[in-house]
Parts: structure tokens; C-alpha cells; sequence
């Protein structure tokens, strides 16, 4: 009798464990905040049986929660908003490289990692534009369509920006550095210094408005934020975005600067099938769509067009000039372009 108890648990604890086996998650770490993503999980559940348990923080809080959690990590998945921040996660030995030919054939190169043996460490899946606006009723349009002018003596006391550390500012001044070299990009950010209206404060939107009640008359911002206003149906908004003109800097030179969104494998990934898998999905056309139109934001994979009203009425109903250097190098100049913003007081 106890011996057929014995086989009877024994055999209830096989079925469990085979259950427990065949159940498949996927451990996600995201910085997006956009509720129309979670179609995209959904959808990828649904068409692969995967689940998705998601944990939500900012770019620096995933990459230290990563570093704290160490090899008892359960994440599998990592989305960050942010070329700099991906550049750190990738240095810091917190990405599992992985080799994804789909991933490669989809997505150019200038929006992925370098490539190394052991693979690719991480993937860029949406674009945001780095772009300036300005008073149009005080401020000529060709006095603010290139970068180099937000420096120039003639913007003096006009401009507005978030903090010189904030990411999406490293990111910018990275890629001028990139363009320019080290010596004209500290000149550039010491001009920026000295046209400021007022010490940074803020975020993206806070500059628009700022511009919009003539705090200042020139800004920077990401595009998604304006799209949001452009669409919005809010009576203040619609005004404030009818004070305000739009310019997609460099169309003369190197083009705008474009930021990305992207993901990698987790270096202690338990599923790292399932997180390649993840990442495949959101470089197919559908979940393109979701993912970078849902935020007003580009698809970077090849071929893939949103049609997005308040993105085409920025940039004047067609295409822009984008840069074309690797995302991987603006974030390799992060720590010089924070010595240069010490250096000159760009807080």
C-alpha cells in the first residue's frame, strides 16, 4: 500500500514538473510607459503561448536594478529609450550578444550595436528626432535650422533646454561630437551656455510651453512630444502649438539627430530563446507599427512605413534628412561630452 502511495506522488510530481516545464515566459525590464504597447505583448502572447511578466522602471533604474541582481536576475528582456543608455548596459557586461539574422537583415546597422562573434548586443526598434522650435512670431526660421545656431550670438538669451546631463541631451551633444570633433563641440556647448534665457529645468514639453509663453524663444525637444501636443485636443495645446514653428535641424549637412528605443537579451537570461523570439517580433512590420507609431516614433526596420498624421505635419508632409553615424559611437562619447558639460557649466 505504501508503495502505491509512493508511485502515486511520485507520478504527481512528474506531471507538475512536466507542466511547470512546458509553461513559457519571458521576464520583461521596460522603460517604455506607453499603454499602447501592451497590444504588443498581448499579441505576442497570443501568437506564441509565451507570457510576458513585466517589470517597469526608468533607463538608469534597470540598468542598476540589473547590476544589483547580478546572476540571480530573472529578467530576460531589457527596453530602454535611450542610444547612451544601451551603450552602458552593452559595456557593462549586462547584455547577452545574440546572433538573429533575422534581427540583422531587419534592422541597419547604424541602429544596432557593432557585431562581435558572440553576436549583436542590442537593437534599435523605433527613432525619435531631436528637433528645435522656436516663437514664430519673434524668431526667423533660418536662424534655428541647424544645431550650430543654437550657440551663435545672434540667439543670445533665447534658449531653453532640460538638463546637459539628461540622456537625450548626451545623446545629441555626442552625435555633434561625432561630427565635429571635440575642440568645436566644447566652443558649441560654452555658446549654448551663454544664450541660454534661463538655467536648465524640465522636461521636453516644459521647454515647448516655455517657449509658447515666452519664457524663451528657442528649444529642443524629442519629436514624440510634439506629435503628442499636435494631436492633443486640448484647447491650451492647440494654441500653445500654433505660437510654435518646427525645424528639423542640418537638412543642409549631416541631417537631424535621431535618438532610438531598443532592446536586448539580458545577460543572465533563463529564456533566452523566448527573449530572441521577443525582440524578432517587434522588428516585424505589425508590431513596428504598434510599437513606434503608438508613441509618435519611426520603425527602424527596413521597409516598415506608419502613417502618422502628426509626424508628417512636422516634418512638412514628407521625408527629412536623418544622420547616418552608428548609434553605438554616439553613446561612446557620453563621458567626454559630461566632462565638456562640467567644464563649461552646463548643468
Amino acid at each position: 500500500m505504501i508503495s502505491k502511495a509512493a508511485g502515486i506522488a511520485t507520478l504527481l510530481l512528474a506531471t507538475v514538473t512536466s507542466v511547470a516545464a512546458q509553461e513559457q515566459v519571458l521576464n520583461l525590464y521596460s522603460a517604455r510607459h506607453y499603454s499602447t504597447d501592451e497590444a504588443l505583448y498581448s499579441n505576442f502572447t497570443k501568437a506564441t503561448g509565451i507570457k510576458i511578466n513585466r517589470v517597469d522602471a526608468d533607463d538608469a533604474g534597470i540598468l542598476a536594478r540589473l547590476k544589483a541582481e547580478g546572476s540571480a536576475s530573472p529578467a530576460d528582456v531589457i527596453l530602454l529609450v535611450d542610444a547612451a543608455r544601451l551603450y552602458k548596459g552593452e559595456v557593462d557586461g549586462l547584455f547577452k550578444p545574440v546572433k538573429s539574422k533575422l534581427l540583422d537583415d531587419a534592422i541597419p546597422a547604424q541602429y544596432r550595436s557593432a557585431a562581435t562573434p558572440e553576436g549583436t548586443s542590442w537593437f534599435g526598434l523605433s527613432t525619435r528626432a531631436r528637433v528645435i522650435v522656436y516663437d514664430k512670431v519673434k524668431v526667423k526660421r533660418e536662424d534655428v535650422d541647424t544645431y550650430e545656431e543654437l550657440a551663435d550670438p545672434k540667439n543670445k538669451g533665447k534658449v531653453c533646454l532640460r538638463s546637459g546631463s539628461h540622456p537625450y541631451n548626451l545623446s545629441l551633444f555626442g552625435a555633434v561630437l561625432q561630427h565635429v570633433g571635440e575642440q568645436k563641440t566644447e566652443a558649441w556647448l560654452k555658446g549654448i551656455v551663454d544664450n541660454m534665457a534661463r538655467a536648465p529645468k524640465g522636461g521636453d514639453t516644459d521647454q515647448i510651453k516655455a517657449v509658447g509663453a515666452g519664457e524663451c524663444q528657442v528649444a529642443v525637444s524629442n519629436s514624440y512630444y510634439i506629435a503628442r501636443l499636435l494631436r492633443s485636443t486640448a484647447p491650451e495645446d492647440k494654441a500653445l502649438m500654433e505660437k510654435v514653428g518646427i525645424v528639423f535641424p542640418n537638412q543642409q549637412s549631416w541631417g537631424t539627430h535621431l535618438n532610438i528605443a531598443g532592446g536586448a537579451v539580458a545577460k543572465n537570461s533563463r529564456n533566452t530563446a523566448n527573449a530572441v523570439k521577443f525582440l524578432e517580433y517587434l522588428a516585424s512590420a505589425e508590431a513596428q507599427n504598434y510599437f513606434a507609431n503608438g508613441n509618435n516614433e519611426w520603425p527602424t526596420a527596413k521597409g516598415v512605413k506608419v502613417n502618422n498624421p502628426a509626424l508628417q505635419a512636422m516634418s512638412g508632409g514628407g521625408d527629412f534628412k536623418a544622420e547616418t553615424i552608428p548609434l553605438a559611437a554616439v553613446g561612446g562619447n557620453t563621458v567626454k561630452v559630461q566632462q565638456m558639460l562640467d567644464r563649461v557649466g552646463f548643468r
